[in-house]
């Protein structure tokens, strides 16, 4: 039998354990990736320590598991099934699967499943336990299997640790396209400085915004962002006056709409506060998952008709059209610095990313 390495959690809080485990066998319509980038996740820890008693409706995989979210490399062998896609061409595995059977999966749309189960990290249904059996093959090992529909084709341009950065940059395209920002609208970006963030950012100057205002805690970051356009993005530091009224103060009328991409350990009163700097007949789109309960009054949501809406990660079709957008160059992944580790430092990954991480920093185990 031949053997790979992985890197398995044995227990929820512990560390990762680099395990010899057999070479996995590709199902009918079924491909196996020999994995050469994979992203490093700054909500892992979290994840794997917090995660049962925060959200116990949201399951992990068994343990002993394989983790790892954001998985690039070239394809090793396909299943029988298998005809638009061959061994050797370089791919982007989109972790998310559905049932296949409910409605949804049926019409393209697997984020709206009941059971969409991410690989590798968690999932949001009842039987998210028999999908993680179905597909135990996660990012943080050297071969993965996934569905082939979950496959997206890499331009020969991009390399693939910048393949391993598509899960962020895949949830704010989704969610941008939610949001029907038009062309010389303004949007603004809470948590801009962030992982989430700054590709939020680079995808909302490649969508054609006229302004960008970018809202976060690090001033030196967001003085990066503003040199990506200085003539349309934004600075705005929290921490002393109010979100809304640094936006309002420098359009009258607001933002058209606003990508909420705080994690769960950020304050729900940031999001309530940055809400109000949203025009009237605007969107506010919900991809981050701060920690709620967001309260939001009715009344004034209907008059001003306003739109709160909520978006998760994004579809194999939505992930070929943004990497069609990064093969013509008009989003800059140069700006990322990347931050190589091997698979066997993953815990040490894990410290660093929480310790000193930031939106510019390109985390990702290298094989």
């Amino acid at each position: 039998m031949e053997m790979m390495r992985a890197a398995r959690l044995h227990e929820i809080g512990g560390a990762f354990q680099i395990d010899e485990v057999p070479l996995p066998v590709p199902g009918k319509h079924d491909v196996l990736v020999r994995v050469e980038a994979c992203g490093i996740i700054p909500n892992l820890r979290n994840v794997v320590t917090s995660f049962p008693t925060w959200y116990p409706f949201l399951p992990l995989p068994e343990l002993p598991a394989i983790f790892g979210l954001d998985a690039a490399g070239r394809i090793a062998a396909v299943g029988e099934g298998v005809n638009t896609f061959k061994p050797g061409e370089r791919v982007y595995v989109n972790p998310g699967v559905g049932c296949g059977e409910c409605r949804y999966c049926r019409q393209g749309e697997p984020t709206r499943c009941g059971d969409y189960t991410f690989m590798g990290y968690f999932g949001f249904g009842k039987n998210s336990t028999s999908i993680f059996r179905k597909y135990p093959y996660a990012g943080y090992g050297e071969y993965t299997v996934a569905p082939v529909a979950n496959l997206v084709r890499l331009p020969e341009n991009m390399p693939l640790e910048h393949g391993a950065r598509l899960g962020y940059l895949g949830t704010a395209y989704s969610a941008i396209r939610k949001s029907g920002l038009r062309p010389g609208q303004a949007i603004l970006i809470l948590g801009a400085t962030g992982t989430l963030g700054v590709g939020a950012v680079l995808l909302a100057l490649a969508f054609g915004a006229g302004r960008v205002v970018a809202a976060g805690r690090d001033p030196a970051a967001l003085e990066r962002l503003v040199e990506l356009d200085p003539q349309r993005v934004i600075p705005v530091c929290w921490g002393g006056r109010s979100i809304h009224e640094q936006v309002r103060e420098r359009m009258g009328d607001g933002v058209d709409v606003m990508l909420d991409t705080l994690g769960a350990k950020a304050s729900a009163e940031l999001s309530v506060d940055a809400m109000q700097a949203v025009a009237r007949g605007g969107r506010i789109v919900q991809i981050g998952g701060v920690a709620g309960p967001i309260p939001i009054d009715p009344h004034p949501f209907m008059c001003a008709q306003l739109q709160y809406i909520g978006s998760l990660w994004f579809t194999p079709a939505e992930a070929d059209e943004m990497a069609a957008m990064l093969s013509s160059g008009v989003v800059d992944m140069s700006i990322l610095e990347p931050r190589p580790y091997c698979l066997e430092d993953i815990n040490e990954a894990l410290r660093d990313i929480e310790a000193c991480g930031n939106g510019f920093t390109n985390f990702h185990i290298s094989y």
